[in-house]
């Protein structure tokens, strides 16, 4: 770690306790009010339910959803997080560290923890590098709960850009031109069509690099062979070569059960989402059913797209994983059922459901960007996707136990960082989560 990067963490670590009183504060508010919790359709059957990615906003979402709805929640997460804040909720009754997704030893204890908690239920909450694992794991649990996550052949194929595209184009459902790279010479190969931009996403998932959208085109090779050869492209670590289509971006979380879409959601989106309201695009939601429909399978999956100039949406990914979206369904009386049974309506995000944010986002935008009183108008609108009156100590230790507790070991460890993601409850590092 830099001098720099030492000095980042400790003004990070500084910026959290000035803040600290206020949290306290609004946090004593809420304890001393004891605001009652949301009204939400009881369950006539009570059923234990495991929520893997604990240190995620989602994975709270979903926890305190089937708390009221009146299950049993257990929440997990690797030992690097155990500090998480979510683990204090009203919503969850047990918290338990298991090993690392990529552990060998990770099926293993989610079974172990399915048996001893008796689960019916597993709903992981995956991180982008957790997927396939949480599949894998999924085919390993099945004889024991339902698994409200894709297979592995259904997570493999739709988490691979190249593979996802291919179904999508069966499916006859729109995306963008692309190529497999496998290696930085088949860009000098490739015929780029005159006037259209391409841009090249690594397959495996790149917390860092995937915020660059360098433009390759028929107008620079030399521009795009020296782009290709900087990205160690390889057999073992595929590109994809896609079409830019310049417009409106847009992301959807989906939940579906046999094929089923039953929990939609569409948001306006960008390269680091961190705000989330509900649109209507009717091509969009034809989109994900129709592909849902064609995969014929359980499992959470959210989309990319982009709205291009001729009015039509292209889907640019799937990522098979719970969307940060999933906050915009807070208090939604119907959003457990449609987790956890079949042939439920779909729902989508209550009319009156508030737009979501994380406020420390939100206020380092507005000390550090340009456009403020849009940024004060974002907050006056919204509401805080952590925060919640009746369950308010997970918003006051995500901010100032969770964070602060990465932030010291990052120090001490000598590791830089690149952002602190509220939202995911981590330090964005480069090969990291």
């Amino acid at each position: 770690m830099t001098a720099t990067s030492s000095i980042k963490t400790v003004a990070a670590l500084a910026g959290l306790l000035a803040t600290l009183p206020v949290d306290l504060a609004v946090t004593a508010i809420a304890l001393i009010r004891r605001v009652p919790p949301p009204v939400v359709d009881a369950t006539d059957r009570r059923r234990t339910v495991l929520v893997t990615g604990g240190k995620m906003t989602k994975s709270l979402s979903i926890a305190r959803a089937f708390h009221l709805a009146g299950h049993r929640v257990i929440l997990a997460e690797s030992a690097k997080y155990r500090f998480t804040g979510h683990r204090f909720s009203r919503a969850v009754d047990k918290f338990h560290c298991i090993p690392e997704p990529t552990s060998p030893h990770y099926a293993d204890a989610l079974l172990d923890l399915v048996k001893r908690e008796e689960v019916d239920v597993f709903v992981p909450v995956a991180s982008p590098a957790a997927s396939v694992h949480d599949a894998d794991a999924g085919e390993f649990l099945g004889d024991f709960c339902d698994v409200v996550h894709g297979n592995s052949r259904t997570v493999r194929m739709v988490d691979d850009k190249d593979r996802f595209s291919e179904f999508a184009r069966s499916a006859g459902v729109r995306v963008p031109d692309s190529r497999r790279i496998t290696d930085p010479a088949q860009i000098a190969e490739f015929d780029f069509p005159p006037g259209r931009e391409y841009i090249l996403k690594r397959i495996a998932y790149n917390p860092v690099g995937r915020m660059d959208l360098t433009k390759l085109s028929d107008a620079t090779p030399e521009r795009n062979l020296q782009f290709a050869a900087s990205l160690q492209i390889s057999e073992d670590d595929p590109w994809i070569l896609q079409e830019y289509i310049a417009g409106q971006e847009y992301c959807t979380h989906g939940t579906a059960r046999a094929g089923s879409l039953q929990v939609y959601a569409c948001c306006e989106s960008s390269a680091f989402q961190v705000n989330y309201e509900m649109v209507d695009k009717p091509e969009i939601l034809s989109w994900v059913q129709t592909f849902v429909s064609r995969l014929g399978v359980s499992g959470q999956y959210s989309f990319d797209f982009i709205e291009g100039d001729d009015g039509h949406a292209y889907a640019i990914e799937c990522n098979p994983r719970t969307h940060s979206a999933i906050t915009m369904f807070e208090g939604h009386p119907r959003l457990a059922a449609a987790y956890l049974d079949d042939n439920h309506p779909m729902i989508v995000p209550e009319p009156d459901s508030l737009p979501t944010y994380w406020i420390y986002h939100e206020l380092w935008r507005l000390l550090t960007e340009p456009g403020r009183r849009r940024r004060v108008r974002v907050i006056a609108r919204g509401r805080d996707a952590i925060f919640a009156a009746w369950d308010p100590l997970p918003y006051l230790l995500v901010h100032h136990l969770q964070i602060p507790s990465l932030l010291v070991k990052s120090l001490v460890a000598g590791k830089d960082w690149t952002r602190i993601d509220f939202n995911i409850g981590k330090l964005v590092e480069t090969g990291g989560d």
